[in-house]
């Protein structure tokens, strides 16, 4: 395979230190910090200490159009199942009987009978009825452990705008500071793409993240108009039944491929390193797997922001790459 395989790295608070960053930074191309795990008032302190720690250039990856919930008390919460649950129309620390949800204006299109998965199908609830003008209240159907800034997911279709308040005042801020790359979650048409691409400058590099049904209708229009490609597989698989996951993955860097632009795979490459010290087989052939479908490049998200080894988990996605490259030289 031609051109060279590229390793994107998420920081979190698991590498967010000078001693992990010195020794993840080899053969990296971008390190990303993403927007929904990054509060606003951090950002700037966050992009200063990279650029002053590395020469790895930085990526803001956006919130995008994504319903998610706020913070929860102790950083996770169980709902039990029958429980009434609060859905706050003002920001408000979640427990075991509230909730709320962003963007801001979710609150407003939320309806009766509203089916609302949290956190990956950790728990469903039902919306019963208003309460007042500020609270909805729902229903747990099925009970879960309920984390802090968490995808939410509905039974119908709520519009979203592509572009957060919070994204707008980051990309203002790190322009000014000197990023150029930037990635739009949640692509789904072209006029989303040119509209961040419009926000971010003409000198900024846009990576457009495929991680809805729409992204992939739309798929031909997103790959001519942006930079670059990254398959979220995690947020796919939220729309997409996870067993056709493989096939779209093949499909979307094929596409990619024909028009010449980069294509980055990033969720569970090597999840069993959060915790662990050494990937299953699984997860190295799927790694391998990927190189050999066309992918350039391969994202490292929990692994390295939240997980126990990020430093052996971002060599060993080196060794892969590395024997991979081998192996093409050799055919």
């Amino acid at each position: 395979m031609n051109g060279k395989i590229r390793k994107l790295i998420t920081l979190g608070p698991s590498s967010f230190k000078k001693k992990v960053i010195r020794n993840i930074e080899k053969n990296t191309y971008l390190f990303r910090i993403n927007l929904s795990h990054t509060k606003i008032k951090n950002l700037e302190k966050t992009i200063k200490f990279l650029k002053k720690t590395t020469k790895v250039p930085i990526c803001i990856d956006s919130e995008g159009a994504q319903i998610r919930n706020g913070d929860m008390l102790n950083n996770s919460v169980l709902f039990k199942k029958n429980t009434i649950i609060n859905i706050n129309k003002y920001k408000k620390l979640g427990d075991k009987k509230n909730i709320y949800f962003y963007p801001d204006y979710t609150f407003q299109n939320l309806k009766k009978g509203d089916l609302l998965k949290i956190d990956f199908n950790k728990a469903l609830i039902k919306i019963i009825k208003r309460k007042n003008k500020t609270t909805w209240l729902s229903k747990v159907l099925s009970e879960g452990i309920v984390g802090s800034n968490k995808g939410v997911d509905s039974n119908r279709k709520i519009d979203l705008k592509p572009i957060t308040t919070k994204d707008f005042k980051a990309i203002k801020l790190s322009k000014k500071l000197g990023v150029r790359h930037f990635s739009l979650s949640f692509a789904d048409s072209k006029e989303s793409v040119l509209k961040f691409k419009k926000i971010i400058g003409k000198n900024s590099i846009i990576i457009s993240k495929i991680e809805n049904k729409k992204g992939i209708k739309n798929l031909k229009d997103i790959v001519k108009f942006s930079d670059s490609i990254i398959i979220d597989r995690g947020d796919l698989s939220r729309e997409v039944p996870i067993y056709k996951i493989p096939a779209e993955q093949r499909k979307i860097i094929k596409i990619a491929n024909l028009k010449k632009k980069p294509v980055y795979v990033a969720t569970n490459l090597l999840k069993n390193m959060i915790h662990k010290k050494y990937p299953t087989r699984a997860e190295i052939s799927d790694v391998m797997n990927i190189l050999e479908m066309g992918a350039k490049g391969l994202v490292l998200s929990n692994e390295t922001a939240v997980g126990k080894h990020p430093i052996e988990t971002a060599s060993m996605i080196d060794s892969l790459i590395q024997e991979h490259k081998k192996n093409s030289l050799n055919k």
